[in-house]
């Protein structure tokens, strides 16, 4: 198969990154995003790394830096822009990247996994 992009695999994994960022932050190109998401993971795949491992950690790490910055805020009195039941529901996300990483490389999975309510499916995860 053919690479479908040039760049290192570090540029790869960061730009794996940005576009799981805006996967999920412009919702209105959320379909544009995932297929370049799927075209990065191929060619990460090309690498010989397992990509699917690779998103999983990359979705862990966002997950959990936008949960920090949320609770954060919310403890520091800064009550606009954060939503406690968001970050209830991103745990959710989370504990599922946690689960597909257990998935590879064996192990203890949780199954209580929450889901997103209606009003934050821009964040579900394109897997």
């Amino acid at each position: 198969m053919n690479r479908k992009y040039l760049p290192t695999l570090s540029e790869l994994i960061d730009r794996l990154s940005i576009a799981q960022l805006k996967e999920v932050f412009i919702p209105e190109h959320k379909e544009e995003y995932a297929k370049e998401i799927q075209d990065i993971m191929h060619d990460i795949g090309l690498e010989g790394i397992d990509a699917d491992l690779v998103r999983a950690i990359v979705v862990l790490s966002q997950m959990n830096l936008h949960i920090w910055h949320n609770e954060s805020n919310y403890r520091n009195g800064i009550k606009e822009g954060n939503n406690l039941e968001l970050t209830h529901g991103i745990n959710g996300i989370r504990n599922t990247a946690k689960n597909k990483i257990q998935e590879k490389v064996g192990g203890r999975k949780d199954y209580k996994i929450d889901c997103l309510a209606a009003e934050f499916k821009d964040w579900e995860i394109s897997w």
